[in-house]
């Protein structure tokens, strides 16, 4: 969580209440909009969660403390009029209220999480530990195997690549992706690390 100086903000600029843009650090996915009065902001940079102060029932709120969803702070940057907040944040299951993943109704957020939606259900189907499942089955057969299988679909996305149709190779690469997920699981790791070097990589 990065260190955030509150004092470069333009308070006055938006009468007290400052827009916080909310955003998966992971996905990508815009989560959420809402408002944050000085107190707010406080226990959020105290606390690591997430607070906001509603416009309509004029109250200080912590997001999830009832639904037990919080937003966990990952790290703020104001822009650059210092009268806006991105807030980068990890959630605790979804950020609407209607049990959607985001409060914006758009298919770019799909596409943006798809990746770690598909982790979580390959996690699912462990924990459940279903004797019908390929994921189950796959993952007993061991790390070697699992490799083994990453290796033979690389190879398979070379060959559409280079003799096979663009809807061969757009499968082909699914198949590899969802192979490559397995791999990090078994690994005990996340495509979240795999973002995190991707970013350090853009720098």
């Amino acid at each position: 969580m990065n260190e955030f100086d509150s004092k470069i903000l333009d308070w006055d600029k938006v009468n007290g209440l400052i827009p916080a843009v909310i955003q998966d650090v992971d996905t990508g996915a815009v989560l959420m909009l809402g408002y944050m009065n000085k107190m707010a902001l406080q226990t959020t940079l105290d606390t690591g969660k997430v607070a906001f102060f509603s416009r309509t029932r004029q109250v200080h709120w912590v997001k999830g403390q009832t639904s037990g969803n919080y937003l966990n702070l990952i790290e703020i940057s104001a822009d650059c009029d210092n009268d806006a907040l991105l807030i980068l944040v990890n959630p605790e299951g979804p950020c609407c209220h209607t049990g959607q993943t985001t409060c914006f109704n758009s298919g770019s957020s799909e596409r943006w999480s798809v990746l770690s939606k598909i982790e979580s259900v390959i996690q699912s189907r462990i924990q459940n530990d279903d004797p019908n499942s390929y994921t189950v089955d796959l993952l007993q057969q061991g790390l070697n195997k699992i490799a083994q299988k990453v290796g033979e679909e690389g190879v398979e996305v070379v060959v559409a690549a280079l003799q096979e149709s663009d809807e061969r190779l757009l499968s082909e690469v699914s198949d590899l992706m969802y192979h490559l997920l397995m791999l990090l699981v078994a690994r005990n790791l996340s495509i979240s690390g795999v973002f995190s070097v991707l970013c350090s990589r853009l720098k």
